[in-house]
């Protein structure tokens, strides 16, 4: 287990435990503020990837080499399996509160629509589809 999501579970523990010691009255301020945590969380680690791609796209136009055509669709666009397990795992995270969300406010049913989504925005990131979609939107 990485430090910071070590960082984050005991976050994640803190903000529980103070749910139960002042009550539900305050649960959205406390699920706001997780979420912030969790919001700069995946920013740092997003411009982390962004810059490192550019630093791989800079050091390879310098050498004058060009990226390999059979490379998996994603796999230059920094989709390695780090990568994909961060974003599986941050939309797991980003799950809690959202499932909390809904089925106080909506019951089983906007649970299922909950995880219906969680799971569509992942089938979608793991077969390639946002960087074909960012492909065809970047075709003149």
């Amino acid at each position: 287990m990485d430090a910071r999501d070590a960082d984050l579970k005991r976050e994640l523990d803190a903000t529980l435990q103070t749910r139960k010691e002042l009550g539900a009255e305050y649960e959205t301020e406390l699920v706001d503020s997780f979420m912030e945590k969790v919001e700069q969380r995946f920013h740092d680690t997003a411009d982390r990837h962004v810059r490192r791609q550019l630093a791989e796209q800079q050091m390879a136009a310098a050498r004058g080499t060009r990226p390999d055509p059979r490379a998996r669709p994603g796999q230059g666009l920094g989709m390695s399996l780090g990568e994909r397990f961060a974003f599986v795992a941050v939309s797991l995270v980003l799950a809690i509160p959202l499932c909390a969300i809904a089925a106080v406010n909506t019951g089983l049913s906007g649970l299922a629509v909950t995880w219906a989504g969680i799971f569509g925005v992942n089938a979608v990131h793991a077969s390639g589809g946002f960087s074909r979609l960012r492909r065809h939107r970047d075709k003149p």
